[in-house]
């Protein structure tokens, strides 16, 4: 004996009637003179900016960081150095 009901179809096609296709899935309605490309440019750039900013930011937080394990390291060797003299 079939068993016909529910289990037949997958969760998708138990709530989906295919009666509305989705909008979102073609790009026929768009077109290229839309919003979409002019704001896709401006973030663009944006993220280019972005981009730069972290650069610049990771160098200097590199460089920061080896000025200061160079001055810990002198520290260290100063007070290691006066010490052994005792």
């Amino acid at each position: 004996m079939e068993r016909k009901g529910s289990y037949d179809k997958a969760w998708a096609d138990q709530w989906d009637s295919n009666d509305h296709p989705d909008q979102f899935l073609s790009n026929s309605h768009v077109g290229h003179d839309s919003r979409g490309t002019k704001y896709g440019k401006k973030v663009g750039e944006g993220l280019e900016k972005t981009k730069a900013a972290a650069s610049i930011g990771y160098q200097k937080m590199k460089k920061a960081t080896f000025v200061c394990s160079r001055w810990i390291k002198e520290k260290y060797q100063a007070r290691a150095n006066k010490s052994s003299t005792k």
